[in-house]
């Protein structure tokens, strides 16, 4: 069963934000997950149980390393195939 999640992250505090983007982007290749990187936002497919592993471990290095952040997260339902 995989799952998508679409992942948008802006550091509010940071005057040139891409530098924190690109560190979470490069953190993200350690997941057993797709990544698909797009303009506004990443997406990520894989298992359920990671998705949600990759969220949360995403969510506590921001809310270590940055001041303000938003964080937008949108769910697809699982899908059965893959």
């Amino acid at each position: 069963m995989k799952t998508i999640a679409q992942l948008t992250y802006i550091p509010l505090s940071e005057e040139d934000p891409r530098e924190k983007v690109q560190e979470l982007l490069e953190h993200l290749a350690q997941y057993d997950v797709d990544i698909e990187v797009g303009y506004l936002s990443t997406t990520i497919i894989g298992a359920p149980k990671v998705v949600f592993e990759v969220i949360a471990d995403l969510y506590d290095i921001m809310s270590m390393e940055t001041a303000k952040f938003r964080f937008q997260i949108d769910l697809l339902s699982p899908s059965k195939e893959g």
